[in-house]
């Protein structure tokens, strides 16, 4: 029997034998109160208050039992023995306490199972036939004929072995029904967990609630997702949790039946206040009771969405590749004779001031016309690569020297260069990587009419999305900034935000860097400007390598 049940059968043992003999103490007092003589005082309030104090030591090495087994079989022994005691003191074969024999052998069976039970009841019938026998050889007075002293044995001794028995029974039956319930209860507990445990492994958020809309159950992926943990969601209202929108009440107050939810995707702000895109479904609760309320299934789908968006960006970019070529014959021809027909009828002709002009206006006109031409193809047709090691922090010295001459740099704007003592390299084509620094600091430029501060930056870090290494260039500006809602079509080609340019800019830094094996990050405010970041593959050079990237050739 585990150490913990026998203390406990134990326990009730010790708490049962202070309840009887409390009783006893009551019941011989009222007797003796009614019929004074009618048992001795003195040996039975003697052996009640041993009883009393044998209780107490029990009491006391209930903490010993389980490495002390023996105290059992002394204890349980202990209360036959002043049970017989009782008996002799209160007349023997007509004392009115033999029914007492039966409370330690119900003790035996209940903690030392039925051989225990049937032990005890063997010893007490020896024992009380022993005294029976004792009375009647010793000449007592007053005792009942031998056959009736017979038949109350005989009762008795059936009665104790009946008790043992059906006490037994009862008690193996009851330990088998306990062993049956822990081990359902264990089995239950390890069903549960598992449970729990194939519910934290979704790698999709999974949330309950009942039908008034509280939520009951939120996994770790959902944690995740929402930033909220579990003990913040259970008992809010799951619309209040999920920050599900208008079109979407209804689920929890629907007009007919519940129905599943096709997968829906919307806006979320997470706690720490990052904005994401959420893909959820949903679907009726049902249990055997009926309909018990809503569960939802949701993954966050930001990633997947800006794949998307840079999929059909790209697949319009290879639609305008297509296109490439014939633009530059069908346009860029005609337009180089007629800006140079042009050009000899202004040199030859005598015109008017206004005839003058105009002849201006087209030239001007022709040469932007071109430039956006070039840009385009560019753009859109591949450039053949000269890779070699690259060290961003020259590419960005370099640049920020040009700009100082730039028609859109005036007094009010001022240029940073923010590099580290250590190379930042990577592996590319430095012309390209320049046009890169070039496109976005013109960029943000323009996006500084009235002045600003324009910082660029480059450092070596880690790619958040796998923790590889990478060289990032960064360009800065105090802006204007871009709106969310035009956050997605910033690389689209013609998409530009600004009087002056072609809308190629970004276009192109986005192709450049996509053909690297980088990628471009944009993060902006509107009114308060956008940090454009450029992460490219990085490599590490030795000194030798690197001596030969400052002398300039390839290596």
């Amino acid at each position: 029997m585990p150490g913990n049940t026998l203390r406990r059968n134990l326990l009730w043992l010790i708490g049962g034998r202070a309840v009887v003999i409390t009783l006893l103490l009551g019941s011989a007092s009222l007797i003796l109160y009614r019929t004074p003589g009618a048992f001795p005082i003195d040996p039975l309030f003697a052996l009640i208050g041993l009883t009393y104090g044998l209780t107490m030591v029990w009491a006391l090495t209930l903490r010993f039992v389980d490495r002390q087994p023996w105290l059992v079989d002394f204890q349980v022994a202990g209360d036959a023995l002043i049970v017989s005691a009782i008996v002799y003191v209160t007349g023997g074969v007509g004392s009115y306490f033999s029914s007492l024999y039966t409370l330690p052998i119900i003790a035996a069976s209940t903690v030392k199972s039925w051989r225990g039970g049937l032990l005890v009841s063997v010893v007490s019938s020896i024992v009380y036939a022993g005294l029976v026998l004792a009375q009647y050889g010793a000449g007592v007075d007053g005792l009942p004929a031998a056959r009736v002293a017979v038949l109350t044995v005989g009762l008795n001794v059936f009665g104790f072995l009946a008790v043992a028995g059906l006490s037994g029974y009862l008690a193996e039956g009851l330990r088998l029904t306990g062993e049956q319930l822990e081990e359902t209860s264990t089995q239950l507990a390890d069903l549960q967990a598992f449970n729990q445990h194939v519910i934290d492994s979704l790698t999709s958020g999974l949330t309950t609630c009942d039908t008034s809309g509280k939520v009951m159950t939120f996994n770790r992926a959902a944690e995740s997702i929402t930033g909220m943990s579990a003990l913040d969601a259970v008992g809010r209202d799951v619309l209040e949790v999920l920050q599900l929108p208008d079109t979407l009440h209804q689920l929890l107050h629907p007009e007919g039946p519940r129905s599943p939810l096709q997968r829906r995707e919307y806006g979320y702000t997470r706690a720490d206040g990052r904005h994401i895109e959420v893909g959820i479904m949903s679907a009726p609760l049902v249990t055997p009771r009926g309909e018990a309320g809503v569960i939802f299934t949701f993954q966050d789908v930001t990633e997947l969405k800006k794949l998307d968006r840079e999929a059909k960006v790209q697949g319009r970019l290879a639609a305008v590749g297509e296109m490439a070529a014939g633009i530059a014959h069908e346009i860029r021809n005609p337009l180089a004779s007629m800006a140079g027909s042009v050009q000899i009828l202004r040199d030859e002709l005598p015109l008017t001031e206004d005839q003058a002009q105009l002849m201006d206006i087209v030239l001007r006109e022709s040469d932007r016309l071109n430039e956006t031409i070039r840009n385009f193809l560019v753009f859109a047709r591949p450039q053949r690569t000269a890779i070699t090691n690259v060290d961003l922090r020259s590419v960005l010295s370099d640049t920020a020297r040009l700009l100082e001459n730039h028609t859109d740099v005036t007094e009010r704007h001022s240029v940073d260069v923010e590099i580290p003592a250590e190379p930042v390299v990577c592996r590319a084509d430095e012309a390209q990587i320049r046009q890169i620094v070039w496109n976005l600091a013109t960029n943000g430029l323009r996006a500084m009419p009235s002045g600003g501060h324009l910082r660029l930056s480059a450092a070596t870090g880690t790619r958040p999305s796998d923790g590889t290494a990478e060289a990032v260039l960064a360009v800065t500006d105090e802006g204007v900034g871009i709106a969310p809602e035009d956050m997605d079509g910033i690389f689209q080609p013609f998409r530009g935000g600004f009087s002056r340019g072609t809308g190629l800019g970004l276009s192109i830094v986005h192709r450049i860097a996509t053909e690297h094996g980088g990628e471009v990050r944009v993060t902006s405010e509107k009114g308060k400007g956008t940090r454009v970041e450029v992460a490219l593959p990085v490599t590490r050079v030795t000194s030798v390598e690197w001596a030969m990237v400052d002398s300039g050739e390839q290596a």
